[in-house]
């Protein structure tokens, strides 16, 4: 048994996807649907059974020599979520709650951390899992702040020598971008917001640089296929013996001209870009760099190339976005 929290989110339900595919299973969702389409996104799974998070513990102890992996994808990935208890209860609380659930009945697990953990990247965006390294970062929201917490909690547990489960990893996502991101509204990838625009032959809006050192479009994220992060999981559920904290990026930071440029080619036009000033109230804690450090997962054993930008954004808006059926 294969249970997903986030089952029905958008990493969680590519994952599912491909667990399917593979013929591994029974797959559990763990997930709240809520009243919109979320629902799609696990539509076309053949799942054994969806629980909602407050029935999470009950249905572990009931299933808990069931149980292959548990995949915690679940969280509050909002960083503009402002309610900071509501952030600590869903993603340090419970991580915490089922990362000594799995501990005790020896249960691995792979649990989402993420890039926002590395704040405004002074401190550059290396992997490294120690107390010390750990604590030179400073998330700039609380979103990142509740996931660099957890990662600090299981850096003391090792540097303690205390229980672990038989496999964890966890895995700083930085932007991932693919379908099945249709429910998140504004927290969509870049990809997905630029989409409509450019299929319609408008103008793509992108922020304008305060830095001096990029220019208008030049700030750069490492944007990841989704496709690639699920490989990524897959390989290490293959290789029970892999634990660690790695990034899971492509490492190699592209701006967002890049990125706009490749949507509209991917729909056989020519770009259309128009720069608006960054918002005020985010300007001072704006990134202008994120490029993942893939050494550390790269020396644990994981060979398979990244996909590139372009082939990426052009599988997305070919296969998903411009089809009838855009859900995977």
């Amino acid at each position: 048994m294969y249970v997903v929290t986030g089952g029905a989110g958008f990493i969680g339900s590519n994952l599912l996807a491909a667990l399917e595919k593979r013929g591994l299973g029974p797959l559990v969702v763990c997930d709240r649907l809520g009243d919109g389409d979320k629902w799609r996104n696990i539509s076309k799974r053949e799942l054994s059974d969806i629980v909602h998070p407050e029935q999470i513990f009950d249905f572990l102890e009931a299933n808990k020599k069931r149980i292959t992996c548990l995949f915690h994808m679940g969280a509050i990935s909002a960083t503009t979520e402002t309610n900071a208890d509501l952030i600590t209860a869903n993603n340090f609380n419970l991580t915490t709650a089922l990362f000594a659930w799995c501990t005790h009945n020896n249960v691995r697990i792979i649990y989402a951390s993420s890039a926002a953990t590395y704040g405004d990247g002074e401190h550059g965006f290396d992997d490294e899992l120690s107390v010390n390294a750990l604590a030179r970062l400073q998330p700039l929201n609380a979103y990142g702040w509740s996931k660099h917490l957890f990662d600090r909690r299981v850096a003391r547990k090792i540097a303690e020598n205390k229980p672990l489960p038989p496999q964890w990893a966890g895995l700083k996502f930085f932007n991932v971008y693919g379908p099945n991101e249709y429910h998140k509204g504004g927290q969509q990838s870049v990809v997905a917001h630029i989409f409509p625009h450019a299929a319609q032959g408008a103008s793509a809006t992108l922020f304008k640089s305060h830095n001096p050192d990029y220019p208008d479009g030049g700030q750069k994220r490492d944007f990841v296929w989704v496709g690639d992060v699920v490989d990524v999981m897959l390989w290490l559920l293959d290789n029970p013996k892999v634990s660690g904290l790695f990034n899971l990026g492509t490492g190699q930071a592209r701006t967002f001209k890049d990125l706009a440029a490749a949507v509209y080619h991917a729909l056989g036009k020519e770009p259309r870009i128009k720069y608006v000033d960054t918002p005020v109230n985010i300007r001072d804690k704006y990134q202008y760099f994120t490029e993942a450090n893939m050494d550390r997962l790269r020396a644990a054993g994981y060979g398979k190339p990244f996909t590139s930008l372009e082939d990426g954004v052009t599988a997305y808006v070919q296969k998903h976005l411009t089809a009838e059926d855009k859900y995977l």
